[in-house]
Formats: C-alpha cells, structure tokens, sequence
C-alpha cells in the first residue's frame, strides 16, 4: 500500500460556487515533500497540507476533513465508465493511493503515511454542486451517490512530511463495522443506517453523529 502522488490545488474562479475566491478541486501531483498538519476546525482551517487551497470554509476543510484520499483503483474504474482519462488528482484528492481499500476503511481507523504522519479516517466525502459542475458529466451528483465509492476524509493525528512513494500502513483498525462506504450510504441514499454510525463512538464526524442522533429520536429512540 502506497501513495502515487501527493496533489494540492490553488484557488480558481468557478461559476460553480458561490464562495468568495472560488474553488481549490483542481488539486495536481508536487514533487518533494509536503508538510501536513493540523488546520484546525472548520470554519477557520482549511487544508491539512502546505500549499494546498481549501476555498470555501463553511462546508469543507477543518481537522476533520484535513486530507482527502482517493483509491487509484476507483479512478480506473470511473475511467472506464466515463470513457474519459482521469489524472490522479481529478477528484480533488489530496492523496492518491494504490493498494489502500479507500472504501472499506472504518472511521477511526489510522495510516501511517510515510515515516512520520499518523491520519485517522473520520467521513466520507458527499457530493456538492461543485464537484458536479468541475467534472460537467450528466447526472454527477447521483452517479456518484449510486457508486458509493466517495474515498475518506482523515484527520491528523501526528504531523509530518509526505512524498509521492511513500507507504501507507493501517496501525490500528477499530473494532466496530462503521466503513466509509456504510457512513456514505447512510448519509445520502439508506437513511435508516444512520444508528449503526453510533458505534463509531468518539472517532465520529460531529455533523454525522448529530444526523444520526436526531434519526435516532424521530424513530422514538
């Protein structure tokens, strides 16, 4: 399991958002290394990596989403449906990764990324207009949500320096079945998965665990 590439993006205008400075989703390979830290939470920090634009604070950003990874795996197979070629990178993703099941990581699992950096899985990525405007396919937003391929957010646990090449290890892995793939659906299409996000306890995206709370009391608790 290994990085291919590390990408970061710069802020360029969009008709696709309303965010002032308008989008960071075109994110490209760097040579060398890149420091990754702690942005801090959402709504003042951006991007977990040096030199890396998150435009739009209000929605994404903060520790909790400080990297965004992507499975190599999952680009070829939309290449094949979308008959187009998608770069590492494309989707937005910080990390691409090869051999890493993106999808099946639980929340709260931790990488250890290269010799230093420690990321925590902490949410799936959902879809926004954005996304749907940067890749211009008919019906994005929902061919996406079909996939329930949405790669994972992570946070940092232990800063450190990342490079194209690097290995990435699974140092702890916790012991409930809350998957990045489960947390999508039941964020988007299968609402009544909400509860099962509960047993992710602590490691659970604030924003989630609140969706999950309130399903919880409208079914009568």
């Amino acid at each position: 399991m290994k990085l291919l590439t590390v990408n970061v993006g710069r802020p360029a205008p969009s008709e696709h958002t309303d965010a002032e400075g308008g989008t960071g989703i075109d994110k490209r390979p760097v040579d060398g290394p890149v420091r990754v830290t702690a942005p801090g939470p959402r709504g003042t920090g951006g991007s977990g990596l040096a030199g890396d634009a998150v435009v739009d604070l209000r929605f994404h950003g903060g520790d909790d989403q400080a990297v965004y990874a992507y499975a190599r795996e999952d680009l070829d197979e939309w290449e094949r449906e979308l008959g187009r070629e998608l770069a590492n990178g494309y989707f937005g993703e910080n990390l691409t990764t090869s051999g890493v099941d993106v999808t099946g990581a639980l929340i709260g699992e931790r990488w250890r990324v290269g010799p230093r950096l420690l990321l925590e899985v902490s949410a799936p990525r959902i879809p926004c207009r954005t996304f749907h405007g940067w890749m211009a396919e008919h019906g994005w937003i929902k061919r996406f949500t079909q996939a329930a391929v949405p790669g994972a957010f992570l946070r940092v646990v232990e800063e450190g320096e990342i490079r194209a090449g690097d290995a990435v290890e699974v140092v702890h892995r916790p012991d409930h079945e809350v998957s990045i793939g489960l947390a999508f659906q039941a964020l988007t299409i299968r609402r009544e998965l909400l509860p099962r996000l509960l047993d992710a306890g602590g490691a659970l995206e604030e924003d989630a665990r609140e969706k999950a709370l309130k399903y919880v009391a409208r079914q009568g608790g």
